[in-house]
């Protein structure tokens, strides 16, 4: 039995996962699991609990070790932020979260001096304040950035950290908005425009490849480091059973929702552009055209803000008694004054009390208003990539740790108009192991490691019910 370690890292939390196949099945035992949180610095720098991070992957990939000798491990995480290494091959400094403010106006400086347009038909990546090239722009004057010699993506800084190896894998650079979405390779010309030096970019690496094997670490050493979808949403979209037609969408559901289609290539056009769509590279070189929609992090912030005031409840217990509520009252996802960590029910409370609504009173209302607003999201997110791609969708797969919640894949349906199939939870997990089957021969293809992920999970089927007016909600409360 061939035994492969999977290490996926999300926002709040991260897992190892050793998985293998068996009766052309995708067999997954979670070793480790381990929860961290952004850090605010005395400097007021909101930074992440990196040390915790590397101590609790080492842990897990020792633990992986109980289950019998491991053949390869694949890396995957967040997008967007990175480490900077030093002449000394140390890690300047702790690693910023994308939440830190100082990045704040440089997306409306940086496109006014080098041109919105201009950067878009380059990379096809969607204006998001935190964008890496948005970060490494506010960092030009720092002293870890004046001293640092290479730049590297959180998943290849723990390669990194791991192996030795300095380079960065294609999946999560295109999200950095520095890769060219044709040639898949640094733009250098947009690179030079922007300011930033060309001496500290990595070179690029491809999914399958073998970056090295793990040495310094004890009895982890000798384990091959493969090259996955590091960027978690590209091993999500790899792990999701997709119909071989084309005719299917997806949700990769987390602490941001990333709603897309699998193209074979970018579109970069001006209504994509308005529409503020993302191609970002996907593994086999296929584009994820995604848009990204505030996830689940809505509910986390709440779920903090209420375990401040003694009140302590889960995910699940929300979505279950906000079923039970009938009153609608809806949110702009995407309005800013929810993307920064705060007192979230407060801050629904205020646009509610500001667009004329009820302002929700319980837990579990303030959870049906979140889940009503991002089912509405998600439909306005689908109609523009249709439009934008021509793609034709018949149905829609949620994957990630938000497939679970029922309510919300039915709400989905319902507001989309589609059909929801849910699952698998451990989409990013498979996806990301099945790239490190494929890369030593166990699999052919993409298409069959989908088909045996499919073999391997239990899906459920959520048929659109009619009753609320989604776009009329919409257009009657929010504009």
């Amino acid at each position: 039995m061939t035994l492969y370690a999977a290490v996926d890292l999300g926002g709040s939390s991260g897992r190892v996962a050793v998985g293998h196949i068996q009766n052309r099945k995708i067999v997954v035992r979670e070793v480790h699991r381990f929860s961290h949180e952004p850090q605010v610095l005395s400097d007021g720098s909101i930074r992440w609990e990196w040390e915790k991070i590397v101590h609790e992957v080492i842990t897990g990939l020792n633990k992986s070790l109980d289950l019998g000798p491991i053949k390869s491990l694949g890396i995957d995480s967040w997008a967007v932020d990175y480490g900077l290494i030093n002449v000394q091959g140390k890690l300047a400094e702790i690693p910023f979260t994308y939440r830190d403010g100082r990045t704040d106006g440089l997306m409306t400086q940086l496109q006014r001096d080098v041109g919105r347009e201009y950067i878009y038909s380059k990379t096809g990546i969607q204006f998001i304040f935190f964008n890496t090239a948005y970060q490494l722009f506010a960092a030009k004057g720092s002293q870890a950035f004046r001293s640092a010699k290479v730049f590297l993506l959180l998943p290849d800084l723990l390669n990194y950290f791991l192996c030795g190896k300095k380079s960065s894998e294609v999946t999560n650079a295109s999200t950095t908005q520095l890769l060219n979405a044709r040639t898949q390779d640094w733009d250098w010309d947009l690179i030079k425009k922007i300011g930033i030096p060309k001496a500290i970019f990595p070179k690029l690496h491809k999914p399958k490849a073998i970056i090295g094997r793990v040495r310094g670490h004890g009895a982890i050493d000798g384990i091959k480091v493969v090259a996955v979808g590091s960027h978690d949403t590209a091993s999500a979209v790899a792990g999701t059973p997709l119909n071989p037609n084309g005719r299917s969408a997806y949700i990769s559901s987390g602490t941001w929702s990333l709603v897309g289609l699998e193209l074979e290539e970018a579109v970069t056009s001006q209504k994509a552009m308005d529409f503020n769509i993302t191609n970002e590279v996907g593994v086999e070189g296929r584009i994820r055209f995604i848009r990204n929609v505030t996830g689940m992090w809505l509910i986390e912030e709440s779920i903090r803000y209420w375990r401040g005031k003694g009140q302590n409840f889960t995910a699940a217990e929300l979505a279950a008694g906000a079923a039970k509520c009938d009153s609608i009252q809806i949110i702009d996802t995407e309005d800013p004054m929810f993307a920064k960590p705060g007192p979230m029910p407060e801050t629904i409370a205020k646009f509610c009390e500001e667009t004329g609504q009820a302002v929700p009173e319980t837990p579990f209302e303030f959870a049906r208003c979140i889940f009503d607003s991002l089912a509405l999201a998600y439909s306005r997110a689908l109609k523009d990539l249709i439009e934008a791609s021509g793609r034709e969708i018949d149905e829609i797969n949620i994957v990630g740790g938000g497939s679970a919640n029922e309510l919300l894949n039915q709400l989905t349906a319902d507001a989309t108009g589609k059909i929801v199939y849910s699952g698998p939870v451990e989409a990013t997990v498979l996806g990301n192991l099945i790239i490190q089957m494929e890369a030593d021969g166990k699999i052919a293809s993409l298409e069959e490691g989908r088909s045996m992920i499919s073999d391997s999970s239990n899906r459920k089927k959520y048929t659109p019910q009619e009753g609320t007016d989604w776009e009329a909600l919409w257009h009657g409360i929010l504009n």
